[in-house]
């Protein structure tokens, strides 16, 4: 059997546990409703346009999150990891700063924005920057010093070493940090718009709990799981694409 079909084999062994376990007794259908209520909430809210305007607004505030998020990884990681000096000096500050929760600025993000995107894409930058700024670190540091020496003896200016001996390098890690970044962005803009009250999903599925649509709120969850099984696969797919050459991809088409 194949990864794919095993895959769906687990999502319908899922579905229909959600389906049966109501008429067992061991939870109520008020808290927890079978799979056939679910699915008719969801059908309700694809039908209605308010769920893709909010869908909409999740996800251009993961898609502009991301964007900053990864042009400031790359271009940060590439300017410390290539400067020892600078590396020296950030490094007790980088250590500081990312294992800083990003709900944790979920106040200062109110304070300064209120319910604006604004609020949703300074958690979103926070929390994916780092993502990328470390892989982009580790993919510097991973640079052959014989073949660095090697470029500078030839003349190649600092232009040159980044584009055809640092880049090529620190690639792979970079886009291992852009798909963690992808997983994150989506997850702090969902808790974002569920605890600010941002525009987005995150702000219907509130709204749904609030009101005691329980249906609609559990459609409102799948569809951010989808969401974010949608985003993996699409990262990935760049990922072998922008990576063909790289045996760690050749490696897998290997077996």
């Amino acid at each position: 059997m194949t990864r794919g079909a095993l895959g769906l084999s687990g999502l319908a062994g899922l579905l229909l546990i959600v389906e049966v376990l109501p008429y067992t007794g061991l939870v109520s259908a008020d808290f927890l409703p079978p799979t056939h209520r679910i699915a008719a909430a969801l059908a309700d809210e694809i039908a209605d346009a308010g769920f893709w305007l909010a869908l909409w607004d999740t996800l251009v505030a993961w898609a502009v999150g991301l964007a900053i998020a990864v042009v400031a990884g790359i271009v940060a990681g590439i300017v410390i990891g290539a400067v020892p000096v600078l590396r020296a000096l950030t490094a007790s500050t980088i250590e500081f700063l990312r294992p800083i929760p990003s709900v944790a600025l979920i106040p200062l993000a109110v304070l300064l924005y209120g319910t604006q995107i604004q609020s949703t894409l300074m958690l979103v930058v926070y929390a994916a920057f780092w993502q990328v700024l470390i892989q982009v670190l580790y993919g510097v540091r991973d640079v052959d010093p014989i073949a660095d020496e090697t470029a500078r003896s030839y003349g190649l200016g600092a232009w040159a070493r980044v584009r055809y001996l640092l880049w090529p390098t620190a690639l792979p890690y970079v886009m291992t940090g852009v798909r963690l970044a992808a997983a994150v962005a989506l997850v702090l803009a969902i808790t974002a718009e569920l605890v600010i009250g941002a525009p987005g999903l995150g702000s219907r599925i509130a709204v749904a709990q609030s009101s005691n649509a329980v249906p609609s709120m559990y459609a409102l969850i799948a569809v951010t799981g989808l969401l974010g099984v949608t985003i993996n696969l699409a990262a990935r797919g760049v990922e072998r694409l922008l990576l063909s050459w790289h045996q760690s991809v050749r490696g897998e088409v290997l077996v």
